[in-house]
């Protein structure tokens, strides 16, 4: 979609002569912290990067230190665990509830100890998981609030304003421009968001290998860069993305609406959220997946084996986690994206409803 405008904000870049850190990337960080709400963007090279640069920028003002511990939802996508572990920081994971997929904000507080330091929220398959009762936690044990954005462009958060986006409600925030996302470049990139202007001051010097002037390193950095191309392709991208999440709310409203079958459970409706993901839950997962597999629909499982169970992290083997293992056990995501046609909606809706009858 939107393919030529693309090509030429592509030939535009191309035609410059300049590829990094350039007019279109500085353009598109001012567009992006407009849209979401902050004072600062700084673009990166992927999601995991932006989450990895935030704890460690923290680290380097003095903010956290190695063996801090960090709160945060145990049904996460892999990238928010390692980011806290790449910075020797300690994961400590919170069930989700079943309904929403969301980390379960009643269960924040007994996790917390004297050697935690902050919660590390993720607004997962693109539902905005702030809470109030999180912001009262945060405030009362002084804690850091990092959002995990990397699936929710422009959801909104109800509990604090109908206009208040997720990316810009705790103290900074990463994102993903993964192809595949709701903000989508053509290949890799990510960004931080934050109010904070030390915090990205040093976020931008240690992406750019530790150094914030030519030939002169503060920090032990990296080559962290969003490129020009992957900036100009999301600046026409960025024009169209409330369009296009509102049309993902319409095929998720048909879909809650609609599907009616004792095996399948949907999640909650939420108005504000944005339908990276529109996730079910069906015992008989893999039954359902290739019946719909058969008769035409793909599906995808996000995600089959949950952090704690994967073999990077077999310190946690012996973990209890019911919920989230439930949901990475049942959870299967039904498409559910902007080009769909009303047709292939119905579709969906039909083969599941007759499934198992």
């Amino acid at each position: 979609m939107h393919a030529d405008e693309i090509h030429e904000a592509v030939d535009r870049v191309v035609d410059s002569g300049w590829y990094l850190r350039g007019k279109a990337t500085e353009c598109f960080e001012e567009e992006y912290a407009r849209y979401i709400g902050t004072k600062h963007c700084v673009g990166v090279a992927n999601g995991l990067d932006a989450l990895t640069l935030i704890l460690r920028a923290y680290i380097y003002n003095n903010v956290l230190k190695e063996g801090d511990e960090v709160i945060v939802p145990a049904n996460t996508y892999i990238a928010t665990i390692l980011s806290i572990t790449a910075n020797r920081l300690k994961p400590v994971l919170v069930e989700p509830r079943l309904d929403t997929f969301q980390i379960d904000d009643s269960l924040i507080e007994q996790a917390i100890t004297e050697r935690t330091r902050a919660i590390m929220l993720v607004h997962l398959y693109g539902r905005c998981a702030y809470t109030e009762r999180i912001a009262t936690v945060c405030q009362a044990h002084n804690l850091l609030l990092i959002e995990d954005n990397a699936q929710a462009h422009g959801s909104v958060c109800d509990a604090v304003s109908p206009h208040r986006k997720t990316g810009s409600l705790g103290h900074a925030a990463a994102h993903s421009f993964y192809p595949g996302k709701n903000l989508g470049a053509l290949g890799d990139g990510g960004a931080v968001t934050t109010n904070d202007s030390r915090l990205a001051e040093t976020v931008r010097a240690i992406a750019n290998y530790g150094s914030s002037r030519k030939y002169v390193f503060d920090y032990v950095g990296r080559n962290s860069r969003l490129d020009e191309l992957q900036a100009a392709v999301l600046s026409v991208k960025l024009k169209y993305l409330d369009q296009d999440n509102e049309r993902r709310r319409q095929i998720a409203s048909r879909y809650l609406a609609e599907i009616s079958n004792p095996l399948v459970t949907l999640p909650t409706p939420c108005n504000s959220n944005v339908y990276h993901i529109f996730p079910l839950l069906c015992p008989e997962r893999e039954a359902l997946q290739q019946y719909l597999k058969d008769n035409g629909v793909g599906t995808m499982i996000h995600y089959p084996i949950p952090p704690h169970r994967q073999q990077c992290y077999s310190q946690w083997s012996k973990l209890s986690l019911p919920i989230t293992e439930t949901i990475h056990e049942q959870e299967l995501s039904i498409p559910c994206n902007q080009a769909m046609t009303g047709e292939e909606v119905a579709e969906v809706i039909a083969l599941i409803n007759d499934f198992r009858k």
